[in-house]
């Protein structure tokens, strides 16, 4: 087999790596900021014409279960990533075909399951998380709406996936573009043009959401053709798509327990979103309008985390192990150079960004503290994105998800059921992030050390493990 065929001009496991890092994450943050300009623009318009008890609904519990469901099949879906990424880099084209068309599969049959489960929880859910009164009933029918997209936005987002394994981050950024402007229509169409915002919350939150699905279905559509049409070993045929069991084993592998993770990070910030409810519907708002800004430093991290996975992914099945270690290194310089900037940035002028969300004094004044408070401590979570990315493109998935379950699920669950009772108040509830971003990039720094000397991750080698 021609490993050249599937390996030419591939920049990623030749070159100069901070080149060819910075070019692929430009154009992933690039992605996620259209991915986060439509949801902010969701924001805006539901904030300004239909009031914050909307804004609640859209970004607050909902928010919070819509990632809890999603995020688990991201999780298991980044072991597809991996997977490609590893044969694509050795030049595996068989393989490659094979992992393509069982992840598909896999968000077809993930995607059909999260919609019937989400259809009868959603009610059950967002009363347990102690949701404000006035916007339960909201935040509910914007999660029933959301989850019937739920196929669509699974085989979009593994779609994009597969592209970004291969290393093309490029044309899942036309996708978003395409689909952010698209959504912008819709929710002006809806909410204003129809008059949905004025006839109430309920009618104004399901516009939102409406256009939402709507997009997500767009997506899909294009991504799967880029799939369909391409000549490469990733092609899509439809009539193909099936379940490889020997392959879904190995996505799984990988996968399982970053689906874990995210699932009990997410569980852990619901805990902490339920923490905040209970200080009323305007802390609830400011909360929402604050993860409107405070997902600037996540898109930028995260995209930068995908970024050396890819990297540590198809170098590792490439056997050029010194260009993993090199890629964790400018990952963590790329990140440096960006979180400090960034985290000025909002600490001196985030009052200014909250001004776009809403307009009520006592939420702006609640979400300034929060800014104020958190924005100077991102930087502690740079090494648990970077570390756990390199690793998770080397095959490593079980260590990395026992010390994010320990570091912070734990520690936070921990916080907010022993520390919190003792002082109720917004800041022992914010207090939860430093300390658990703190302590577990540390462990991750002291397991990353562990396994580049146990596996000699030091020179190219021969083959791949």
């Amino acid at each position: 087999m021609d490993k050249k065929t599937t390996t030419k001009n591939n920049n990623i496991i030749e070159g100069s790596i901070w080149k060819s890092m910075l070019a692929y994450f430009a154009a992933l943050l690039l992605g996620a900021f259209f991915q986060q300009f439509y949801n902010t623009v969701d924001a805006i318009i539901v904030g300004k014409a239909v009031g914050s008890d909307a804004l609640a609904a859209v970004g607050g519990s909902a928010a919070m279960v819509v990632n809890l469901f999603v995020g688990f099949f991201m999780g298991l879906s980044s072991g597809a990533t991996v997977v490609i990424a590893q044969f694509y880099g050795a030049g595996r084209r068989d393989e490659v075909k094979k992992a393509v068309h069982t992840a598909i599969a896999m968000s077809i049959a993930g995607g059909a399951l999260i919609t019937l489960i989400g259809l009868f929880i959603a009610p059950w859910i967002i009363n347990a998380m102690k949701t404000p009164t006035e916007v339960i009933e909201a935040s509910t029918i914007y999660l029933r709406i959301y989850f019937l997209g739920m196929i669509a936005n699974l085989v979009y987002n593994m779609g994009a996936g597969i592209l970004r394994a291969i290393g093309d981050s490029k044309r899942p950024l036309y996708v978003l573009i395409i689909s952010c402007f698209v959504n912008i229509f819709l929710d002006v169409l809806f909410v204003i043009w129809m008059g949905l915002g004025k006839m109430g919350i309920n009618q104004g939150v399901m516009g939102v959401a409406v256009a939402t699905v709507i997009c997500q279905i767009i997506s899909a559509v294009i991504i799967v053709a880029m799939l369909m049409m391409t000549g490469d070993s990733y092609k899509l045929i439809l009539r193909e798509i099936r379940i490889d069991a020997e392959m879904l084993s190995r996505i799984v592998r990988i996968g399982f327990p970053a689906g874990i993770q995210t699932t009990m990070y997410t569980l852990s910030n619901i805990l902490i979103q339920a923490s905040i409810n209970e200080f009323g519907k305007d802390a609830t708002a400011a909360w929402a309008a604050y993860g409107k800004i405070d997902v600037l430093f996540w898109m930028t991290i995260g995209s930068l985390g995908t970024a050396v996975t890819t990297f540590a992914g198809q170098n590792y099945g490439a056997g050029k192990y010194d260009r993993v270690r090199s890629s964790t290194r400018q990952a963590f310089i790329i990140a440096a150079c960006i979180t400090i900037p960034l985290s000025t940035v909002l600490y001196l002028w985030g009052e200014g960004f909250l001004y776009i969300f809403v307009n009520e004094s006592q939420v702006i004044q609640i979400g300034i503290q929060m800014i104020k408070f958190l924005a100077p401590f991102y930087c502690l979570y740079i090494g648990v994105e970077i570390f756990s990315g390199v690793l998770r493109g080397m095959g490593s998935a079980l260590i990395p998800m026992l010390l994010t379950l320990s570091g912070i699920c734990l520690l936070r669950v921990v916080w907010i059921m022993v520390v919190f009772p003792l002082n109720r108040t917004i800041v022992t509830v914010e207090t939860s992030y430093p300390i658990t971003w703190g302590v577990t990039s540390f462990l991750f720094l002291i397991y990353y050390t562990y396994y580049v000397r146990k596996n000699k991750i030091k020179g190219d080698a021969d083959s791949v493990k």
